[in-house]
């Protein structure tokens, strides 16, 4: 019996490292919990994550959007393979694990508020991540529109600041670069 709870445990934190999360409630649940079955909480400390290569040995941060919009936002991360959307309702957050993808160059989190604006040419922004060794290059930057024109969009921490007051980027690179422990949160409106 103890075995098959270890198992079970295990499983559940594979799987939850593996796939992305919406969390309710963002003041509720700290980040790297989540609730279980029994209602109780699994925390998956930092000495959980795998590493995606053997390079990297310190814990890995997250890609984190929160949404304070009073819509929905829709978001897909895309690499060699497009995730399934995760629907984000209005004071939820989205977080994944940073990974690696060598054959894409790297993850694009698109972000919609459009239901199906990443099939549709919909306004996105792009919060896009690549990880080299120990960091972490990070940009963001908008394509075919500004889904969040007239809203305050600002993706921390960032030296200097990525702050859209407006929800228009800036013209010139938004490229950035921290250290790959380090969480990286999107925040939109």
């Amino acid at each position: 019996m103890k075995l098959s709870n270890t198992l079970y445990w295990l499983c559940l934190a594979s799987f939850t490292l593996s796939h992305p999360t919406v969390l309710e409630k963002t003041d509720d649940i700290p980040y790297g919990t989540i609730p279980s079955p029994a209602s109780s909480s699994v925390n998956l400390s930092p000495t959980a994550t795998p590493t995606p290569s053997a390079s990297i040995d310190a814990r890995l941060g997250r890609a984190i959007i929160v949404n304070h919009c009073k819509i929905p936002v829709y978001i897909w991360s895309v690499g060699t393979v497009i995730r399934d959307p995760a629907t984000l309702l209005p004071g939820n957050r989205y977080g994944e694990t940073f990974r690696q993808d060598h054959k894409a160059g790297g993850i694009a989190i698109k972000v919609s508020t459009e239901e199906n604006g990443l099939y549709e040419s919909a306004p996105l922004t792009v919060f896009a991540y690549n990880i080299n060794d120990q960091n972490v290059w990070y940009d963001l930057s908008d394509v075919f529109g500004d889904p969040f024109k007239g809203y305050p969009v600002v993706l921390s921490p960032a030296e200097p600041a990525i702050d859209w007051a407006d929800g228009i980027p800036p013209s010139g690179s938004q490229v950035r670069v921290q250290d790959v422990s380090e969480d990286l949160v999107l925040t939109l409106c």
